[in-house]
């Protein structure tokens, strides 16, 4: 039991009136729970695993189906919407009602659903679920009302969309089919009706059998039987003649008159092989047939080339007049849809365009070009043209970085080989509006590529693309065994935006520092081999106080690429894994490498990945940290300045237990239950390091660093520090070994500021602040040669030992003012090296000073040199705290998660002039809090962390049997690839990596999400249908052209009730089409659609008016000729005739 004294009663009586002083200064926090609004806004990439297309004719939109449920619509740049079904199932069909603002999708759950685009947000209006059958196809003629149903049983239903309830006129497969048949025909794969009859509906199964159903006198008119399984069929625009697909990669072409042997077959890619005989061919998925208004005719199928080497390449082949064109594709296949100027099938089409979806891309094909080449996307969809990786978001940048990088694209990536026509698929309306601030996006991807992207106003504009791979030479082979299969995978980005100097880490353990240059130049690249090494002797017993520990390396800057100390050298084995192009290298313009850094294998040993990254160019520093120690890199001397392990960080205050990384012979003995190896716990955070002797309490004393190294003493601890949590959060290392053997502790997290100490600091002096994965919060202190001296004088920096202890691992740290302003970073203004002036970057007012304005008057802070003029701001995976510099008393505090959460992503953002914190915890909910007092602002519940789980290497551990020990399994290796591509920035933006495809961003603001509305584009315009062709006089007079059809009074009541055992129908929002429409449509498009159906009534009239004076014209005809004919033959006699 804690025993209470007199000397703890004032102790904490001091330290409470502590704390209220610093409440008595009243920090104004402006920042309300109003202020804030969770929300996504814009999708950008190429949706994730498509299975489904449809395009509009008249609207000229395309819609496109995921396997995850998902729709897009997208349109003219800027027309993009995102919409998801309520349940996760596939989406296998899409189809448009053409010109009315809606789409209808069919789902692998057997649903149909019909969604409203009218608004800018659609929504789902009615769901029709199938109890009983399984949905394979459906067809809906154009300006229709019902829809026509195939299943997998081979009947079709028939629905009314308007009211999405099933009639009772079914098609029964055993009706369709010859009586002589025996077997089922399989599941209905294709559906159409006649071009110029609508009561005709022909029916395609997938054995092969073919009917043309009379849906008047309700029988097959016609049957006929493919000896090959079919695939798809399309009509020509005649209606006398139509084309099927099969599965032996032939095209069979089919009159519409009894006959049982087709017009014609052909097998277009067959060859014949040694025998004479034609090779086997794969399946044509899918063909149409279209004709311009020339009288040319396009067929278009996918697939159908020989089973060889060559059939392995998917493909389009567009068969025009005479000429075969095969279009070979980069990816699979999923769907194609031949772009038509008219929506009318009775008529020649002209079409102008192919739209080819791909499994990862989408192409459209222009049809009046030379060769067909393809039009240039405008859309953002090849943002996973080599996986993404990492990700960083810069909101509110400088002007002037979004011009300079898109100047340097512009000229090192020009495309080639596209058609000059404009993209045809430009639907919609968007007005791209002024945003008084930029956005900037990097995505560093598995090739090494980094990506920068425009991301101003709610769109996605690729502005410059960065390859580190042409730093290296290109290995010769896989030589070293384990190297990763992607060495140049690019894992953490910082970039300087005022000074443009730009860092990068790699999947080798590599760091690379580019500057900028408008121009291209030709230099050396600085190579530095730095590896970070910390080894404990095998030779003394595990947990045994006299293990020796290998010599740190001098606290002197390395120069060249002096690595180590030469007894080291002789004992250490090194192989680099990369090789960096030696000698002047031509760089174009753009980021051009200066400095590249190397952490070598150690004896055959991979060195751990780079874990944190940070570049000051005030300081000329970069540093960088790994899952073994830290590494400081002088950029402006191009030397390694420091490089130690992690403990070595501590100096004799290392408060853990170190074991060697190899196994040992015997156990850990005693040791197991030794609270000196286990992360701390909440009241840990004591204000100061715990010093290994017993009575006195010590600031990381940066003259004991120099001081030869002796082996660690017990830590006495208070009971109160001994408590720990139950449940231990995960461990970002790599390390899976028990708490008792830590061998590896992390950096996780590193900062360059203007900061404290010691309590004894007058004013603020050059830091870094290190964060490591047990929680420990250390400081470096820098000593910067000024002026002149800067660039031949070696910069110091010696380790101050441990400040703080969190518990979990260290995720962001943050400086703020005494006023509880955020501390601008220190930087130097970028200037072109071309020329002499320099240029300095606008920024925003109060951060281009190196300190925040209270820190500047050290004057008047000499007379109380105990005054409290910093807050820094740590925050880990289990807590964040508020702690006052350079008095070192924790302020505030906030346990951010219990038990088995934790904290994913942390960020310190500005929001309104102010500044909160901001979390995303793994239970997905978003946490915000008021700083520096750390209330809480808004908890809400906005992403599972299941949902983010396909980046991960263990996908689908969710049951919720492992909640507690599952998860930690599921996330202890994973989650960091997740915190790589989740992102906080300022003004209240995110943005996450929502498939391997696509990015999510969203925001906190309500502010932003106020002017959402008007940021995004609108989908439907009302616009005024083709004209229908019109019939000639032959047609009408003999009874051609095409035929009405009264669907109502087929499908109608008069049908009867279909059984509510086949289908569930679940309304949406609005009870019908209709009141969907007065509610969500706009004034114009209510009037545009009682336009169409008075057009549409009046050309009914005209029809019948023209066919009456017709009749009567022709009546007038008969009686004249009757007429003149008696007249002729009236006077003559009977034998004159």
């Amino acid at each position: 039991m804690k025993k209470f004294t007199f000397k703890g009663v004032l102790d904490g009586f001091r330290s409470s009136v502590s704390q209220q002083a610093r409440a008595d200064q009243e920090i104004v926090e402006t920042l309300r729970p109003d202020n804030f609004q969770v929300a996504k806004t814009f999708r950008h990439g190429f949706p994730y695993q498509p299975t489904a297309m449809a395009f509009d004719p008249v609207q000229r939109l395309l819609a496109v189906g995921s396997k995850n449920g998902s729709l897009r619509i997208v349109g003219r740049p800027g027309v993009d919407s995102s919409m998801r079904h309520e349940t996760d199932a596939a989406v296998i069909q899409l189809q448009f009602l053409v010109n009315e603002g809606a789409l209808l999708s069919a789902t692998a759950d057997d649903s149909i659903h019909l969604w409203n685009f009218r608004q800018k947000r659609p929504e789902v209006v009615h769901s029709l679920k199938f109890q009983k059958e399984k949905i394979t196809y459906m067809h809906l003629p154009l300006q229709s009302k019902w829809l026509y149903v195939g299943t997998e049983k081979g009947n079709i239903h028939i629905i009314n969309i308007e009211q999405f309830v099933v009639s009772g006129y079914v098609i029964n497969w055993n009706k369709a089919i010859e009586v002589s048949r025996k077997t089922h025909p399989g599941p209905v794969v294709h559906l159409s009706d006649c071009p110029i009859d609508p009561s005709k509906l022909l029916i395609g199964y997938e054995s092969g059998q073919l009917a043309l159903w009379d849906l008047k006198l309700k029988q097959a008119e016609l049957r006929w039987q493919s000896t090959e399984r079919l695939r798809s069929a399309g009509w020509h625009y005649d209606g006398k003649q139509f084309m099927c697909s099969h599965q032996d990669g032939s095209l069979t072409t089919w009159a519409v008159r009894p006959g049982a042997k087709p017009v014609s077959v052909l097998l277009p890619h067959a060859k014949p092989n040694k025998d004479g005989k034609l090779d086997a061919c794969k399946p044509v998925d899918k063909v149409e047939w279209k004709v311009a208004r020339s009288g040319e005719t396009y067929v278009i199928f996918s697939g159908g080339l020989a089973n060889d080497k060559s059939g392995r390449i998917p493909s389009i082949t567009v068969v025009h007049g005479k000429n075969t064109t095969v279009l070979e594709m980069e990816h699979k296949v999923i769907d194609f849809i031949t772009l038509c100027e008219s929506p009318y099938s009775s008529e020649p089409q002209e079409p102008y365009g192919i739209a080819v979806l791909l499994h990862n891309d989408l192409v459209v094909i222009d049809l009046f070009a030379q060769g067909f080449p393809c039009f240039e996307n405008p859309y953002p969809m090849d943002l996973h043209e080599s996986p993404v990786t990492c990700c960083t978001y810069l909101a509110d940048c400088p002007s002037d970085l979004i011009p300079a990088f898109y100047s340097v694209g512009s000229r090192t990536h020009k495309r080639t080989g596209f058609t000059e026509r404009e993209w045809p698929i430009n639907g919609g309306e968007w007005s791209p509006t002024s945003c008084s601030y930029n956005e900037i996006i990097l995505t560093g991807h598995a090739d090494g590529s980094i990506r920068f992207w425009d991301a101003s106003a709610g769109t996605l504009q690729v502005l410059y693309k960065l390859k580190t791979s042409k730093v290296f030479e290109k290995p010769q082979s896989r030589s070293v065994d384990g190297a990763d299969d992607d060495p140049l995978a690019i894992q953490l980005i910082s970039l300087c935006p005022e000074s443009r100097k730009l860092c990068v880490a790699g999947a080798s353990s590599h760091v690379i520092l580019f500057k900028f240059r408008k121009q291209e130049s030709t230099s050396d690249t600085t190579t530095l081999e730095i590896p970070i090494v910390y080894e404990v002797s095998d030779d003394v017993a595990e947990g045994s106080p006299e293990a020796e520990y290998p010599p740190r390396p001098s606290l002197v800057s390395h120069r060249g690429e002096s690595n180590d100390a030469e007894g080291k050298k002789s004992s250490l084995e090194y192989a680099l894994p990369l090789k960096v192009k030696p000698g002047p290298q031509k760089k174009p313009a753009g980021f051009q490498a200066h400095i590249v850094c190397i952490t070598p294998w150690v004896n055959g040993e991979q060195p751990g990945q780079i874990t944190a990254l940070s570049i000051n160019s005030s300081y000329g520093l970069m540093a960088y940290g790994n899952e073994s120690g830290i590494a400081v890199v002088d950029i402006v001397q191009r030397t390694c300045v420091i490089s130690m392990g992690t403990p070595d960080l501590y100096g004799s205050a290392d408060p853990y237990q170190r074991v060697p990384r190899s196994p040992k012979r015997g156990g850990q003995q005693d040791g197991q239950d030794d609270p000196r190896c286990r992360s701390p716990s909440n009241d840990q955070l004591n204000g100061v390091c715990v010093s290994p002797t017993s009575g006195k309490q010590n600031v990381g004393n940066a003259a004991g660093v120099s001081s030869p190294r002796r082996p660690p003493e017990p830590v006495k601890r208070c009971r109160s520090q001994d408590k720990l949590d139950s449940s231990f959060s995960r461990s970002r290392s790599s390390s899976m070994s028990s708490l008792e053997n830590i061998s590896a502790e992390a950096i996780q997290c590193l900062a360059f500021a203007d900061s404290y100490t010691k309590k004894s600091d007058p004013c603020a002096y050059p830091t870094l602040w290190v964060g490591t994965s047990l929680g420990s919060v250390l400081t470096l202190m820098i000593v910067v040669p000024a002026g002149d001296a800067r660039a031949v004088q070696p910069v110091a920096i010696s380790p101050c030992g441990t400040i703080f202890r969190l518990k979990g691992c260290i995720l962001t740290m943050s400086f703020l003012d005494c006023n509880g302003a955020l501390i601008p970073y220190s930087y130097e203004p970028w200037r072109d090296e071309n020329k002499e002036s320099r240029q300095k970057t606008p920024t925003k007012s109060g951060c281009n000073s190196r300190m925040s304005p209270t820190l500047g008057g050290s004057a008047g802070m000499a007379s109380d040199q105990f005054a409290d003029r910093q807050f820094v701001v740590l925050t880990s995976e289990k807590q964040a705290r508020v702690v006052a510099l350079p008095s070192h008393n924790c302020v505030y505090r906030q346990q951010i998660t219990d038990g088995e959460g934790f904290v994913v992503k942390a960020e310190i953002i500005s929001l309104k002039d102010s500044v909160c914190l901001v979390v995303y915890v793994s239970s997905g909910h978003i946490i915000a809090y008021s700083l520096p007092s750390l209330r809480p602002l808004i908890d809400i519940d906005f992403l599972p962390l299941a949902d983010l789980s396909f980046q991960t290497a263990k996908q689908g551990i969710v049951d919720p049997m492992l909640s507690i020990w599952g998860q930690q399994m599921f996330v202890n290796e994973d989650t960091d690839q997740i915190a790589r591509t989740f992102c906080f920035s300022n003004r209240g933006h995110g943005l996450f990596l929502s498939s391997p495809t696509e990015v999510q961003k969203f925001t906190v603001s309500a502010e932003f999400c106020s002017s959402l509305a008007e940021m995004v584009g609108e989908l439907f315009l009302p616009r005024d249908m083709p004209e229908q062709p019109k019939q000639s006089f032959l047609q009408g007079l003999f009874g051609g052209g095409v035929r009405s059809l009264d669907r109502e009074e087929l499908f109608g009541e008069s049908s009867g009730r279909a059984s509510r055992s086949i289908a569930k129908h679940i309304p949406g929002p609005s009870a019908n089409i209709e009141a969907l429409k007065q509610n969500a449509g706009t004034a114009a498009g209510a009037i545009s659609q009682a336009h169409m159906m008075a057009v549409e009534r009046g050309e009914k009239l005209s029809q019948l008016e023209e066919r009456t004076q017709r009749m009567m014209n022709e009546a007038e005809n008969f009686s004249s000729s009757a007429h003149g004919l008696m007249l002729k033959y009236k006077d003559k006699k009977w034998y004159q005739l």
